[in-house]
């Protein structure tokens, strides 16, 4: 292992003496004729020639027009008018002439670019409107910006909004930290600070080259003159003396090399977890970013006693599902449970949060987009209307679901929850590939607690497990959500076999009626589908009755199900019987009419 640093170190230090031999080759160049100079520290990346002088961040290319063009952070690319390197400043403008858009993204703050601040004036925030009607008397009109109907104008947010004439007028998106000049020409200006050539070389009429790549230093050279005699009779003076201290200093530079090493994968592994932590960790939006993702609000995808969900689009190909809340000063809770359950979450079965908005009594919640939305549309819909899924997908479907849970009871750092499965809240992708949903009534323990308790029954009745409505069932544990599922998986049953209950009695429960029916043995579900298909009606209408069994104990956990929807289900036998009495089925269901007058123990809730 000592041989292989010795070699390494050798092979490093002649490359060291070689960079710096042919640091003097970065030439200046130009995209054409009469375009800007390009010299350290820029390079035109396009250029094989130019690779070994770059320094991060100054990277330019040559469009097809053959323009100098450099790429900003957030996608803003700018046309390279002018680059004076004695005052580290350079002048750009907007291909498509209208700077107020283009900038609307512009985040300087990863750069190695400033705004050159103008005198008298800094660097202020704007809020862009456009109004109807005729020409205001607004200080700084964006006619790039107009159409027929509208005209766009950029206002100062330290501005007193109510003594402006915005009669008319919309908040269009905000422009932040640009100087006012951005809004009266396509031109601004940059500088940079680093690596400052203008007072070591620019100011004595050299230019800068990189000394070498692997210090990052910067060395002055001639601009008329390569001088490169001179040059490389210094470097073979330095290589010698160099060699010979290397092997008088072996084992320094041995240990130099190991911290090296190490230290650039410790720095390699901290850039992974930041940049997998930016992409888990949800975006919060303002609501003005709200309105210009939905256009507006203009395309609605549903409506519920939750609020209203709209169809938005981040980019050209990303799309999602922005559910705004009604009632937000009384639903805090449902809203933080939200975000601060699904924002942990990141499984191919549970729904990802994108974002939120929180601004005032503004409640926003920004999904990923599906489709196909819930499984509610596939297995409740009128015969006419109806899309058959086939019992294939369902079953596919149903072990999505399953894993998705699984996955909220074992696979986080705390086990989470649910309190609301039901089909509603099961939405579809492209690919019919299912996700949990709505995480309002969700609730967050230790995997070590068996059990939880709570003052009030969670969750929709008819989904809802016994334990939920009273103490005498058993404790509330994860058999909640396994209950839930189990009441879930014999409706997708139902609906797929299209089967009326409801012609002469309108209060028969669909759970007890397939339980009774389970018993008329394989013939009864041989004439609903042949072949291996009534195979699958079956086993999942009998894992379904395990889910629904009474006690929480009589239950099988979501790992157990998703076993069991795995196999082929011939070892499976029919569970006992899990309706005890009418009176408790029917509390249960929710049937009779004073189901909803549900009286629950007081138990303390432990949070």
């Amino acid at each position: 292992m000592s041989n292989f640093f010795f070699f390494l170190c050798l092979f490093i230090s002649l490359l060291f003496f070689t960079q710096l031999l042919e640091a003097h080759d970065c030439n200046p160049d130009r995209c054409r004729k009469h375009g800007p100079l390009i010299q350290f520290p820029f390079r035109i990346i396009n250029k094989p020639s130019s690779q070994k002088c770059s320094y991060p961040g100054f990277d330019v290319y040559c469009n097809n027009k053959n323009e100098t063009m450099l790429d900003l952070p957030n996608s803003v690319t700018l046309k390279v008018n002018t680059i004076d390197y004695r005052s580290q400043q350079l002048l750009l403008s907007d291909p498509d002439k209208c700077l107020p858009k283009t900038l609307q993204n512009l985040n300087l703050s990863t750069s190695p670019f400033t705004f050159v601040i103008q005198e008298y004036y800094g660097l202020n925030d704007y809020i862009l409107f456009n109004c109807s009607g005729s020409k205001r008397d607004l200080r700084n009109p964006v006619p790039c910006l107009d159409d027929p109907s509208y005209r766009f104008y950029a206002v100062d947010n330290d501005s007193y909004m109510d003594s402006l004439s915005l009669t008319s007028c919309t908040s269009f998106h905000s422009i932040s930290s640009v100087p006012f000049s951005v809004f009266s020409s396509n031109d601004v200006r940059l500088n940079w600070s680093e690596p400052a050539c203008s007072g070591e070389c620019e100011a004595r009429g050299q230019r800068c080259v990189p000394a070498n790549n692997l210090t990052g230093g910067i060395m002055c050279v001639d601009k008329l003159k390569s001088h490169h005699g001179e040059y490389k009779a210094k470097i073979t003076t330095g290589a010698a003396i160099g060699s010979f201290l290397l092997v008088t200093a072996i084992a320094s530079i041995i240990y130099l090399c190991i911290s090296f090493l190490k230290d650039r994968e410790n720095r390699k592994k901290i850039e992974g977890f930041l940049e997998d932590y930016r992409a888990l960790k949800p975006t919060r939006f303002g609501y003005s970013d709200i309105r210009r993702i939905t256009n507006q609000f203009s395309e609605k995808l549903g409506e519920g006693g939750y609020g209203v969900v709209y169809k938005g689009k981040l980019s050209s190909e990303i799309y999602v599902a922005v559910k705004v809340l009604n009632n937000s000063k009384e639903n805090g809770e449902e809203f933080v449970n939200e975000v601060s359950t699904i924002g942990r979450i990141h499984h191919v079965n549970v729904v990802r949060l994108v974002g939120f908005c929180a601004e005032g009594f503004r409640r926003v919640l920004v999904y990923e987009f599906l489709p196909n939305e819930s499984l509610e549309k596939f297995i409740f819909q009128e015969e006419s209307k109806k899309i058959s899924l086939g019992w294939e997908k369902l079953q596919d479907i149903a072990l999505g679901i399953a894993k998705g849970i699984e996955y909220l009871h074992q696979g986080c750092d705390q086990q989470i929850l649910h309190f609301d499965i039901k089909p509603h809240n099961i939405l579809l992708d492209r690919n019919f590939n299912p996700k949990v949903s709505d995480f309002g009534l969700a609730k967050l323990c230790s995997k070590e607690q068996s059990a939880v308790t709570m003052t009030a029954a969670r969750g929709t009745m008819g989904y809802i497990a016994p334990e939920l409505l009273s103490r005498t069932f058993g404790r509330v544990s994860y058999k909640s959500d396994v209950y839930s599922f189990g009441m879930l998986l014999l409706e997708m049953v139902g609906g797929r076999k299209n089967v009326d209950l409801k012609e002469n009695n309108s209060q028969v429960y669909f759970p007890q009626w397939i339980y009774n029916h389970l018993n008329l043995g394989d013939d009864y579900w041989a004439h609903i589908e042949e072949g291996d298909l009534s195979n699958i009606a079956r086993k999942l209408t009998i894992i379904g009755l395990y889910c629904i069994q009474w006690y929480p104990a009589d239950r099988p956990a979501m790992k157990v199900v998703v076993q069991m929807l795995e196999g082929d289900g011939s070892d499976l036998t029919i569970p006992p019987n899990p309706f005890p009495n009418a009176n408790a089925t029917n509390l249960v269901a929710g049937i009779g009419e004073k189901h909803f007058q549900i009286e629950l123990p007081l138990i303390l809730e432990n949070e």
